[in-house]
């Protein structure tokens, strides 16, 4: 039985190669690796989609969250508000500028950050009186944009910064609003699994505050100033490459269309799982970019499921196996308080096959074969 990938870029290649191979050999012929004007072509184009004014892209998504926190001088004392169930890119680049990230629990129907146990973390931060409350950095998870109309008032509240991270979440929107957008500021990646992934490594930042954007422009690019030479402030190396660039602007053409196409695969995986197993909640007024299709299971059939479901050619994942406030890497970290609904969510959730480019036939190749590892007597 053949098997199903669990992302297809080989297909998505195969669709969009007589693009791709002229602009990757336009590149090439123009020797303009760094800096090239696919790069401006690429943050304009972004910029319009996401509606903010300015687009700044860098090397990676860890660098685009970690170029804002440095514009604004977080650091030593103070506390950023992260949730816990997410990728440790969230609060380790909080960590590696030396302050301290603060674990928030989720809201269960939803995966994303629990606005009442966020509100709960800051008083209890400030009561303990060590740390300063700074920022909030609530992440789009699975391609669902968070609560941001109640994140941003707690925020307003408690004098805080908030960074929107958007890795998962580009695509999606909030009464048609753009992901990336909802903040003030927003960070997203470009790694291949995204939504809009690139053949490597990269990543923009969107704002509308244009002082921030040239200061986020100076950072990524060593401090610069006026000139190549001119170093302004301490930066970092992190530029966006032309041919991640020109790649970005191929796969862009077809993004909008992708979109909606993962929503239609959701929608026929809904339709099809929602009697044997918690699916996805999508709130009204809001769209998924579906950077994963997750959905709970029991947590005792789990590993017996999965090892079904592979015996069946069809891959899964576990999104995530361990919540950020347990993980060896924060173990020293001050503990405020726990996430249960975090650690339960470890427990249940498994994420299946999602691109665009999943037909009827193998939809219903995998809601079959979970349907009957779900009811199998020996699972």
């Amino acid at each position: 039985m053949e098997a199903i990938p669990f992302i297809d870029l080989k297909k998505q290649f195969l669709l969009l190669k007589p693009q791709m191979e002229k602009v990757l050999l336009d590149v090439a012929a123009g020797s303009h690796y760094i800096g090239g004007s696919e790069v401006g072509q690429l943050e304009k184009v972004l910029a319009e989609y996401v509606g903010v004014a300015e687009c700044i892209g860098c090397a990676n998504g860890t660098d685009a969250l970690t170029l804002p926190l440095l514009a604004w001088g977080i650091g030593p004392g103070e506390a950023v508000f992260c949730p816990s169930f997410t990728f440790i890119a969230t609060a380790e680049v909080v960590a590696l500028r030396g302050a301290v990230p603060v674990f928030v629990d989720i809201d269960p129907r939803t995966f994303n950050m629990c606005p009442v146990d966020l509100e709960n973390k800051i008083e209890a931060v400030k009561k303990q009186g060590r740390l300063k409350p700074r920022a909030v950095i609530p992440v789009d998870l699975f391609g669902l944009p968070a609560d941001f109309k109640s994140i941003n008032e707690i925020a307003r509240k408690h004098d805080l910064l908030v960074l929107e991270d958007a890795a998962q979440g580009f695509g999606g929107e909030i009464d048609g609003q753009k992901a990336a957008s909802f903040s003030g500021v927003g960070a997203t990646s470009f790694f291949p699994a995204k939504p809009l992934g690139s053949y490597g490594d990269g990543g923009a930042i969107m704002t509308s505050d244009k002082s921030l954007a040239e200061v986020l422009r100076s950072l990524r690019g060593h401090g610069t100033g006026q000139s190549k030479y001119e170093h302004i402030r301490l930066g970092v190396n992190s530029r966006l490459d032309t041919l991640q660039a020109a790649v970005l602007l191929v796969k862009f053409s077809v993004f909008p269309q992708e979109i909606k196409a993962r929503r239609k695969v959701a929608e026929a995986y809904s339709e099809r799982l929602s009697p044997y197993v918690s699916v996805p909640e999508v709130p009204a007024g809001y769209g998924s970019s579906w950077a994963q299709y997750t959905v709970r299971v029991p947590a005792g059939k789990r590993d017996t499921l999965i090892k079904h479901l592979k015996e069946q050619g069809i891959p899964s994942n576990i999104y995530y196996p361990l919540g950020l406030h347990l993980q060896p890497a924060f173990a020293s970290y001050p503990g405020l308080g726990n996430c249960p609904e975090t650690e339960k969510a470890c427990r249940e959730v498994l994420s299946l096959p999602m691109h665009p480019y999943l037909d009827e036939p193998t939809l219903d190749r995998i809601a079959e074969a979970l349907i009957s590892g779900l009811t199998t007597e020996d699972l």
